[in-house]
């Protein structure tokens, strides 16, 4: 079924959609026509927040003390009418994020995978039987439910990195305050709708739409939240840390990166690019796991610049909403500059720029900008050390490959890496050597939906999201010792 534009939306708290308390809205436009407004969105307070947090805390007795199954069959009933939806949801997730409608629609079904496997974990919540020192006492552990958490999400991928908050929270027991990014409140609002129809209890699941300082910040120092599970900048995860440590509650941080590619001594130039390609530019390169920067054995460079530049003209970069669209726009105004800002940096700097660098016109005046590549980079550049977020490649040649290890590992950031090459050897020494979470061997940066997905360095605290680490987050553990008489 089609979507009628703009959306109003409001909160959803303790089981009822709800405007802010001050009544003030804020618009969202779509960034591939700035001039349409898609979403109309209650800006709310500390108020509205504070409500959100004791409606969780309400519901957290019966929600914790609901059989695992049971919570398992509303998560498989929510994938089912998340399948149904999909299409309407994907236009509003093309609408305000602006990647393409095929974008959107792998998102959706990533989404359901995901999901589908937390269901499962719900089940899978065991602890251990373990031999006691003495006669009579048996030993045990189980997991349970922390309370109220948390989930902050940011607008790069607006389904699926909030249900890999939620889903596997409200799998364990727990109840959740959901903070959604300001730019892509209107998916959030379409999935939360969803968890109503399916017969989610009131106050288990809150949504608030509003700003850092009147929702976010008050959510994670609220008393009754014991647990933060955040993905966005390292900046304002660096923040939340610090929130959360004077209050001693765990969190789980999800940051930046600044992904690097190998190519060395591998004979497949063409298709190391294309899967370079597919990692740094899908997006719109707004990934954390894009690959921005491509560290190359010297003799190859020449190679990876003719294919790089031929694959970039490939792309046809409009409205996501466009079928033959493979490029939609930048997310904002704002950030479209921010590029604009780093490429300009980068020919200061004296890097080669070979593609690219510069906005698209169009009749919409939408934020869109070209697949852009620089080379002569040096690893010392800022375009080569910090994250742009957005569609912007660096090239830096080595002359060998422990020089290739040492430039990849020289940033702050310590999510993802990918390296092409036909020496196992090589192979063997990214893995022990490349100091990030997630390792790539001829292969791009694509995570699968039962896998363990986090990072090292200033890219990720605490446990991994996804996969059998989530439950390490989500649930405490206690130790019983139980004897017979």
């Amino acid at each position: 079924m089609a979507n009628v534009f703009p959306i109003k939306i409001q909160n959803y708290i303790d089981g009822k959609w709800v405007p802010s308390s001050n009544m003030k809205t804020y618009q969202r436009e779509n960034p591939a026509n700035p001039e349409e407004i898609v979403i109309i969105a209650p800006n709310s307070t500390v108020e509205d927040t504070n409500h959100a947090v004791e409606a969780a805390q309400r519901a957290f007795a019966d929600w914790s003390s609901t059989p695992a199954p049971k919570r398992a069959d509303l998560l498989y009933r929510f994938t089912e009418q998340l399948y149904a939806e999909r299409e309407s949801i994907a236009q509003i997730i093309t609408k305000e994020q602006g990647k393409t409608l095929n974008e959107a629609l792998g998102e959706i079904n990533k989404t359901i995978s995901e999901v589908r496997y937390t269901a499962g974990e719900a089940t899978r919540m065991n602890g251990q039987t373990l031999p006691s020192e003495r006669a009579g006492i048996e030993v045990k552990t189980k997991r349970v439910p922390k309370g109220v958490i948390a989930a902050i999400s940011p607008w790069n991928f607006p389904i699926v990195t909030p249900l890999r908050k939620i889903a596997p929270a409200l799998a364990t027991g727990n109840t959740v305050v959901f903070k959604p990014a300001s730019i892509t409140v209107g998916t959030a609002a379409k999935f939360v709708e969803i968890f109503e129809k399916v017969g989610l209890p009131k106050g288990v699941l809150n949504l608030v739409i509003g700003s850092g300082r009147e929702v976010g910040t008050p959510l994670i120092g609220h008393p009754l939240v014991k647990g933060v599970t955040f993905t966005g900048s390292t900046g304002v995860g660096r923040s939340i840390y610090q929130v959360a440590a004077e209050k001693l509650i765990p969190v789980q941080l999800e940051m930046g990166g600044k992904n690097a590619g190998i190519i060395y001594d591998y004979n497949d130039i063409k298709g190391a690019v294309n899967q370079i390609c597919g990692a740094a530019f899908a997006a719109t390169g707004q990934r954390c796991t894009s690959i921005s920067r491509i560290v190359v054995q010297r003799s190859a460079v020449n190679d990876v610049v003719s294919y790089l530049k031929d694959k970039c003209q490939s792309y046809i970069i409009g409205d996501g909403m466009n079928p033959e669209t493979t490029l939609g726009p930048v997310v904002s105004k704002d950030h479209l500059e921010t590029i604009e800002n780093y490429v300009q940096i980068g020919v200061n700097e004296g890097a080669t720029l070979v593609h690219g660098g510069k906005r698209v016109e169009s009749q919409t005046k939408g934020y869109f900008y070209e697949p852009t590549v620089f080379t002569d980079v040096s690893p010392d550049m800022r375009i080569a050390k910090e994250e742009i977020f957005g569609p912007v490649l660096t090239i830096t040649p080595v002359d060998s490959f422990d020089e290739a290890i040492q430039i990849a590992n020289d940033v702050e950031y310590g999510l993802a890496a990918s390296c092409f090459t036909n020496n196992m050897e090589y192979a063997e020494q990214f893995v022990n050597e490349v100091q990030t979470g997630m390792l790539h061997i001829n292969n791009g940066t694509i995570s699968e939906s039962h896998v363990p997905f986090g990072g090292l360095k200033n890219s990720a605290v605490g446990p991994y999201s996804i996969g059998v680490t989530a439950k390490d987050f989500f649930t405490d553990l206690k130790v019983v010792y139980s004897a017979s008489k």
